[in-house]
């Protein structure tokens, strides 16, 4: 069972920044393709970014504004984001994939708690 624990989330102002992070409990996480998703209140939850060995994807609706990276050597992946917006507010979630990584949510075998991020105008 993989354990993933987000961090890094909070309270910004437009135009801000934050990086996110979530640390894996399994060592085999450098095999694992991971992905960032975010829910906002009354909306379902949606596709960020991904990155699956060298390569990484984004939205459309972060693509320039939003880097994600990983680091196997500690087991964690991480979510740069910048020139944040109101509409950026969620809670945003890690997921990992024991196969390649998905635009899919369903794809995902394991997921964790969350961090709040809200953005403010």
């Amino acid at each position: 069972q993989v354990q993933l624990v987000e961090s890094g989330g909070g309270l910004v102002q437009a135009g801000g920044s934050l990086r996110l992070s979530c640390a894996a409990s399994e060592r085999s996480f450098s095999t694992y393709g991971m992905g960032w998703f975010r829910q906002a209140p009354g909306k379902e939850r949606e596709f960020v970014a991904l990155i699956s060995g060298a390569n990484a994807y984004y939205a459309d609706s972060v693509k320039g504004r939003v880097t994600i990276s990983r680091d196997n050597a500690k087991n964690t992946v991480y979510l740069q984001m910048n020139s944040l917006k109101p509409e950026d507010t969620a809670v945003y979630y890690c997921a990992a994939d024991t196969g390649s990584a998905s635009y899919y949510r369903y794809d995902y075998d394991y997921w964790g708690q969350g961090t709040q991020v809200t953005v403010s105008s």
